[in-house]
């Protein structure tokens, strides 16, 4: 006896896991011991596309209520997107008794939990691998894999657009604009490139990423993030001189005082395993109070790699749906998740890597020095490149570990100065590799 599927959304996530059910029909029949059939499918446009089937044609509809209704259908992959609709389909889903699998990671980082809880009730089951680094099983990893294990670090490069954006100015020293125009056109950026470039793509990961790891019940909302629209060739010039290179880092480590938790850009040094991911890849480093570290890289995005998730859940599921499961694993990794807030960001200690670009003027150093002092921040290098142009020079100044408000606090009393070209830029220097 089959476990019947119901496909809705038919973008690249959808048809990448249509593709791969088709194609690999027997191989997954053989893992299973039955098969998976598709008996639905739909979306707006579903008529007019040429989908890659193969076996028994399923039935096409435009109506999503139409499959989630359908007595016969056992498991729902939602692959709409968003939070509007998306949310609308998998909670009723759910309330119908199918499962869910999803590869939404917006939605699963805004009300995963609360969705959780809805088909605990219903006795059915959500899954969502391929909500973050499509291509990682790092779900499962920190759901079973390292369950023994108690979490304090997780550092991760979570989104293919940036890396890809970051490491093409490092290797070509070409100017953010030109690079993300050439990621628009090889299809690594959308149109409108805002949550891949701020940062709110990686963020909606680390949400998901951290409950699971820390027990938490966390939403973009309460992670600190900023994009990579500031970075310049000359950063990785100056960041090659410290023996660093730069990456988007999403970071949440475990301290004594509470959760740490952002993303944005920071330099690495170049010997860490992070700084060799490279392109439109995706990495993630674990480190546990007993396995200690442990590292997971890959594709992150497109249909494929993504599809090959989808279809590892429905897998799972269906598993489930034919042979039971009384105690089934949280997709959060833990029963009850956590009502705690993480810590403010200003209250972590850093080093730091300043940039200024400055119409040349003699004490401009002394000045700086000045402010830093008066808000007790150590300096401990000042490096500058030559450079023809005085009314445009970018250097830096590295500080010795400062508490980010210093920092912040002493960068507003810096910004109106009279010799700056632009606001002050600030990232700080991990060392925690």
């Amino acid at each position: 006896m089959d476990v019947t599927v119901g496909v809705i959304g038919l973008g690249n996530v959808g048809l990448g896991a249509l593709q791969i059910l088709s194609e690999n029909a027997k191989s997954i029949r053989e893992k299973l011991g039955f098969p998976l059939r598709v008996k639905s499918i739909c979306s707006r446009n579903v008529h007019a596309k040429n989908l890659p089937l193969g076996g028994e044609p399923p039935v096409r509809t435009t109506n999503w209520k139409d499959v989630v209704c359908d007595p016969e259908i056992d498991i729902i992959v939602e692959a709409v997107g968003g939070t509007a609709t998306a949310s609308h389909i998998i909670e009723e889903s759910l309330r119908e008794r199918k499962s869910v699998v999803t590869a939404n990671k917006e939605l699963m980082a805004l009300r995963g939990a609360d969705l959780w809880t809805i088909a605990n009730q219903n006795g059915v089951n959500l899954a969502m691998e391929a909500s973050v680094a499509g291509g990682i099983p790092i779900h499962t990893v920190l759901r079973e894999g390292i369950a023994g294990d108690r979490v304090v670090e997780l550092y991760g490069i979570l989104n293919g657009t940036s890396n890809f954006i970051l490491t093409e100015i490092e290797k070509s020293a070409a100017n953010f604009q030109s690079v993300l125009a050439e990621a628009q056109q090889l299809g690594y950026a959308e149109a409108d490139p805002s949550a891949d470039i701020d940062g709110l793509d990686a963020g909606s990961k680390l949400a998901i990423l951290a409950a699971l790891a820390f027990g938490e019940k966390l939403t973009p909302a309460d992670i600190y993030t900023e994009g990579i629209r500031r970075i310049m060739p000359v950063d990785f010039e100056y960041a090659h001189q410290l023996k660093h290179t730069i990456r988007l880092l999403c970071l949440a480590r475990q301290t004594e005082q509470g959760l740490l938790l952002s993303v944005r850009p920071s330099l690495i040094p170049q010997a860490a395993i992070l700084a060799q991911v490279k392109g439109a890849y995706n990495a993630i480093w674990i480190r546990g109070v007993y396995g200690e570290d442990t590292f997971y890289y890959g594709r992150g995005a497109g249909p494929k790699p993504t599809g090959v998730a989808v279809v590892s859940d429905l897998m799972r599921v269906a598993r489930e749906i034919r042979f039971g499961s009384p105690e089934r694993v949280s997709p959060f990794a833990h029963e009850r998740l956590g009502e705690y807030k993480p810590l403010p960001l200003p209250t972590q200690k850093l080093p730091y890597y300043l940039r200024f670009r400055v119409e040349d003027k003699a004490g401009i150093i002394a000045m700086l020095a000045t402010i830093l002092a008066k808000h007790r921040i150590g300096i401990d290098a000042v490096l500058q490149l030559p450079r023809e142009d005085w009314r445009d020079l970018p250097f830096v100044i590295t500080t010795e570990p400062a508490g980010e408000q210093a920092i912040r606090d002493a960068l507003v009393e810096i910004r109106d100065a009279d010799f700056l070209v632009e606001a002050p830029f600030a990232m700080p220097m991990e060392r925690g590799f």
